[in-house]
């Protein structure tokens, strides 16, 4: 097995890795994007998910999005079309909620690794009955043709993994990542992730 070049020689490790740093550090400010200093209090991550209903004209698929802050400084957001074309709001929240609680999962494993032990990850949701339904294990009518992956949630909310709150729709900051926003609101939902640009 051959080294990587830059690799086949012992001083050049310590450079290699330098630049690599740097490279990271500078990465957010190439996007124009800073972190403002926060204070460390309270639970070390926690996620906000957020879902517009079949906002795709051509498929008709919904836009799922989640935004996780570390000690209130963003450090993980994404925003992705679902894979399957949802019947209700409900739906489209409940599949956001089991895609939040998997990057919650990680997350929490991985800030263990360096010992900031977390008991469980909150995920901020503003749909009531998305929640209801992750937290009641009972079939319904109108929700029985969900598919068995997206219950994940539930087993996460059993173990005590994951704890789901409701936070009203003005104060989730993922409505950036799933809907066109006046400049006010999107720079409110910047200020709500301790972000600046």
């Amino acid at each position: 097995m051959q080294q990587p070049e830059g690799f086949s020689e012992e001083e050049n490790k310590v450079c290699l890795l330098k630049e690599s740093l740097y490279g990271l550090k500078q990465s957010p400010r190439g996007c124009g994007l800073r972190f403002k200093r926060s204070h460390i209090e309270g639970d070390a991550v926690i996620g906000y998910v957020d879902a517009d209903f079949a906002g795709c004209l051509d498929t008709r698929k919904s836009l799922t999005g989640y935004v996780f802050t570390m000690f209130s400084s963003a450090v993980t957001w994404k925003a992705n079309l679902q894979s399957v074309v949802s019947l209700s709001t409900t739906e489209v929240e409940y599949i956001a909620l089991t895609e939040g609680a998997k990057e919650g999962a990680w997350l929490k494993r991985l800030i263990g690794d360096p010992g900031i032990n977390q008991s469980r990850v909150t995920i901020n949701c503003d749909s009531q009955s998305a929640i209801h339904l992750a937290n009641h294990h009972t079939y319904h009518e109108r929700t029985k043709h969900i598919n068995v992956r997206y219950h994940f949630i539930r087993d996460m909310i059993e173990t005590r993994k994951i704890q789901v709150l409701k936070i009203a729709t003005e104060d989730n900051p993922v409505d950036m990542l799933t809907k066109s926003l006046p400049r006010a609101k999107f720079k409110h939902c910047l200020d709500l992730i301790n972000f600046s640009s």
